[in-house]
């Protein structure tokens, strides 16, 4: 089985800090060949399945970010979660529970593609038994505000040498043309493809795409994201909690969600509960410590759901292989 080394750690890392860093910066920062890391990299794509990923922040686009928890009959979950992930509006999908249960994280373009699938789509589905739709109010980790995980592999320097400017303060909402729209959909599937092959499929010229790119990330619209094999790096146990917790202390209960170790994603939500919370820990022991030392010891917190992930169906991108 393939077992990541300490290089291996400090590229994923870059890669997490800035998925378009060239090769050769990298190589410069953690003191190797340009040859070596790129060698690194097919090993990564390879072995941990890999992927460096451009991401759209819909938020600075005027959209609404929506988790969705679906209940079904036993048998039609699978099937639904595939349908799901194939849709280029959802961003995340999971198989939950005991197989009964699948959540999903969407992107609606629009009010009205978001009506038509929870009003219309998916409560018509048959199997499906409940349809729980909360809009994401604020972002504390997660997105643009954090990485997939925390792996701490390079030192300070080489994370500060690595890091890329931070976006400019939020604008006003942030209009795309065709050309962004075109740019987006690109670098959705390959987070690093060339600028040649940026332009060659745009009918841009190489400069006009540097520019683009350069004004999309300064705008804060695009940043880029990494999709890899958790199991290999030790995480073998994935979970989502639902936390109802005190309205005057949503805030401060973010934040120290946010700087958990376990945290991949914590978000206020609309509903009962009202924070979502993604964890990802090394066994289920791990995560039983998590939730009584840590979320349990949480002032604010008043009652926690904890739903086991059984497959992600998708992260940022499908995969039928998962």
């Amino acid at each position: 089985m393939y077992q990541p080394d300490a290089l291996d750690l400090c590229l994923l890392q870059a890669l997490q800090l800035d998925g378009r860093a060239p090769f050769s910066r990298i190589a410069d920062v953690l003191g190797v060949s340009d040859q070596t890391i790129a060698r690194r990299y097919r090993r990564l794509r390879t072995e941990a399945r890999l992927k460096v990923l451009g991401v759209a922040d819909h938020s600075r686009l005027g959209r609404t970010n929506w988790i969705v928890r679906l209940r079904c009959n036993p048998g039609a979950a699978e099937p639904l979660a595939d349908a799901l992930a194939r849709r280029p509006d959802t961003s995340y999908v999971g198989l939950m529970s005991g197989g009964t249960e699948v959540m999903c994280a969407m992107k609606p373009r629009s009010r009205q593609d978001r009506d038509d699938l929870l009003l219309d789509r998916l409560p018509r589905t048959r199997r499906v038994t409940s349809v729980d739709a909360c809009c994401v109010l604020h972002f504390f980790y997660g997105g643009p505000l954090g990485r997939l995980s925390r792996i701490d592999a390079l030192d300070p320097a080489q994370e500060a040498a690595l890091r890329p400017a931070p976006p400019g303060a939020a604008p006003e909402t942030v209009v795309l043309d065709a050309v962004d729209e075109e740019l987006l959909e690109l670098l959705r599937h390959d987070g690093r493809t060339t600028g040649t092959d940026l332009a060659t499929a745009t009918g841009q010229t190489e400069t006009v795409v540097k520019r683009r790119l350069r004004a999309l990330r300064r705008s804060g619209v695009l940043y880029f994201d990494v999709e890899y094999d958790l199991e290999p790096f030790g995480h073998g146990t994935e979970a989502v909690l639902w936390l109802r917790v005190e309205p005057a202390r949503l805030r401060s209960v973010g934040q120290a969600l946010a700087g958990h170790r376990e945290v991949r994603f914590a978000a206020v939500v609309s509903g009962e509960a009202n924070v979502v919370v993604s964890v990802l820990c090394r066994t289920p022991q791990e995560l039983f410590a998590y939730l009584a030392d840590r979320v349990g010891a949480t002032r604010g917190v008043r009652a926690v759901e904890t739903v086991p992930t059984l497959r992600r169906v998708k992260a940022l991108t499908y995969d039928p292989r998962r």
